[in-house]
């Protein structure tokens, strides 16, 4: 059985209705409460985000099935990259942050298509927090428990610019 964190987030348009549409085509175990969190990476000339963090479980899909199903998602949201802006405004941003293979092996990857574990989720506030709600014990492979990484005197600043919203999976999912 493959496992999957992802974190979802949007800033443009209908930013509930994009991680809900998205959240109903993963079909994920577990689902964070909504989140607003400030524009991360330096680009802040951008509305605010929503972000999510779902786990997942299936036993057909491997990293690069979730990676495709992460870009299908994106394109039906009707994402628009900009290589001007690559921490520019989206309506939905799909980012893998961790996959295990049947066995609980967490996958390594380290390719310009794919990342594994992300190499930047340890640095983001609006990842970690969303994911700790849902999952006291998670681990990032390779940087260790994410309560621990939360402590780091940067993160715990950017953890206190998140804003707790509501639930969304539990209004949408039945």
């Amino acid at each position: 059985m493959s496992r999957v964190v992802l974190s979802l987030g949007s800033n443009l348009g209908d930013r509930e209705a994009h991680l809900a549409a998205a959240l109903g085509a993963i079909a994920p175990e577990l689902v964070s409460e909504v989140y607003e969190t400030p524009p991360w990476g330096g680009d802040d000339d951008q509305p605010a985000y929503y972000n999510v963090t779902a786990v997942a479980a299936d036993p057909g899909r491997g990293a690069d099935d979730w990676l495709e199903l992460a870009q299908e998602l994106e394109i039906a949201a009707g994402r628009v990259r900009d290589p001007e802006r690559p921490y520019g405004p989206r309506t939905l941003d799909v980012d893998l942050i961790a996959v295990w293979d049947a066995d609980g092996s967490p996958v390594r990857r380290a390719e310009p298509r794919l990342e594994l574990p992300h190499p930047r989720a340890h640095l983001r506030a609006f990842v970690l927090v969303p994911w700790q709600a849902v999952d006291r014990d998670a681990e990032l492979p390779g940087r260790g428990r994410v309560r621990e990484l939360l402590r780091e005197p940067g993160l715990a600043a950017d953890a206190r610019a998140l804003r707790r919203l509501h639930p969304i999976w539990s209004e949408h999912h039945e």
